[in-house]
């Protein structure tokens, strides 16, 4: 039930229901403790209430692109929380963009993925919906006009946890 869900707003942050929906489905087939084929009938038995017109379902004018790897990230963290699922991930995609007038790069970096009532998070994965693996340096490097001169995780960044 996501009545009570704020209206869409102006900026990107927006999301189309289809987003909602798989976010949905990947908190569910997660929950379920055994592998669930990927298809549209995991939701038949579920009631939605997804209100039209706020930042879950925006209408067809809206910017929807950070809806898609912002808020379905901290989507999926609500979810597990309302569950007692386990505890929230980095709440956002950490993406990476650069450029010019003859090229874009774009890249969802990882982050972390939160700790459960018997299992520690775990840091430098990519998690819940970002559902990517980040690209070598070696082909970031062949295929862009960019030199990586470091690429490692910042140690400590995550918080000491419960242990």
């Amino acid at each position: 039930d996501f009545q009570g869900t704020g209206p869409q707003v102006y900026g990107n942050c927006n999301a189309p229901r289809a987003v909602v929906l798989s976010a949905i489905i990947y908190c569910l087939r997660c929950m379920v403790g055994y592998d669930v084929p990927l298809n549209q009938g995991c939701l038949a038995p579920i009631q939605l209430l997804i209100p039209k017109g706020t930042i879950l379902s925006a209408d067809d004018k809206a910017a929807v692109v950070g809806g898609n790897v912002l808020t379905s990230q901290r989507l999926v963290d609500v979810i597990f929380r309302a569950f007692g699922t386990c505890a929230a991930s980095q709440g956002c995609m950490n993406n990476i963009t650069f450029g010019d007038e003859s090229f874009g790069y774009y890249e969802t970096v990882a982050g972390g993925a939160g700790a459960g009532p018997d299992w520690n998070g775990s840091h430098g994965v990519h998690s819940h919906m970002t559902n990517t693996r980040i690209t070598d340096p070696e082909i970031v490097e062949r295929r862009y006009p960019v030199v990586v001169k470091k690429f490692s995780l910042r140690a400590q960044s995550g918080g000491r946890g419960s242990q």
